[in-house]
């Protein structure tokens, strides 16, 4: 997806501050190659992300609700306005811009997940796992996320559910095998159970 930097410079800088939906759009056309092609199905697609990617997930599913059937953001950056205000948020701003500026904000309203959630529009089932400890990514921004989705979906909360896993002590991504497994269990377990995976 263009703002990385596997293509050079020019496809890194095309998926930076005003060009961020360049990132929304590929991770979009990948999804859509997958159904398109016959890999999968919008009921079997699953997506996913963690921090910045915890975003683009968040991202694809404000913006095309119905186009996957399940939604996992781990230790995502959700409220971009406010992203700079905590951890090292500060040194993302070079990435997505400044809520100081006020053309950049503007910038960062159009591609924060949570400003672009709509009331009563059926957003798929999303788990969002966090950790208090983590410095990188404060987990308010999931909490955020979290609650005002929950208000704002016209979704049955038993079929399309939208839940929050915290854990204490573990920082952004870094933690010992003994607190991994668990976590991938609970990961696994949400896109077997939204996918439909015990059917096959």
């Amino acid at each position: 997806m263009r703002g990385g930097g596997e293509e050079g410079e020019a496809w890194r800088r095309a998926g930076l501050k005003q060009s961020r939906q360049n990132t929304f759009h590929d991770f979009h056309a990948a999804a859509d190659y997958l159904v398109d092609h016959g890999w999968t199905s919008r009921e079997r697609l699953g997506i996913h992300g963690g921090s910045a990617g915890g975003q683009v997930a968040g991202m694809a599913l404000i913006q095309r609700p119905g186009a996957c059937a399940a939604a996992l953001c781990s230790a995502p950056a959700l409220d971009m306005v406010r992203h700079e205000l905590s951890g090292v948020g500060a040194l993302s701003v070079t990435e997505f811009g400044s809520a100081r500026d006020p053309q950049e904000l503007g910038w960062l309203l159009a591609q924060s997940p949570y400003h672009g959630i709509r009331q009563g529009a059926e957003y798929p089932a999303v788990l969002l796992t966090v950790s208090d400890a983590d410095a990188r990514v404060n987990s308010l921004h999931a909490r955020k996320f979290a609650t005002a989705l929950q208000h704002a979906t016209s979704a049955p909360a038993r079929e399309k559910p939208i839940v929050l896993r915290r854990e204490d002590n573990v920082g952004h991504t870094g933690r010992a095998v003994s607190r991994s497994i668990p976590l991938w269990l609970d990961q696994l377990g949400f896109f077997a159970r939204q996918l439909g995976l015990g059917d096959l």
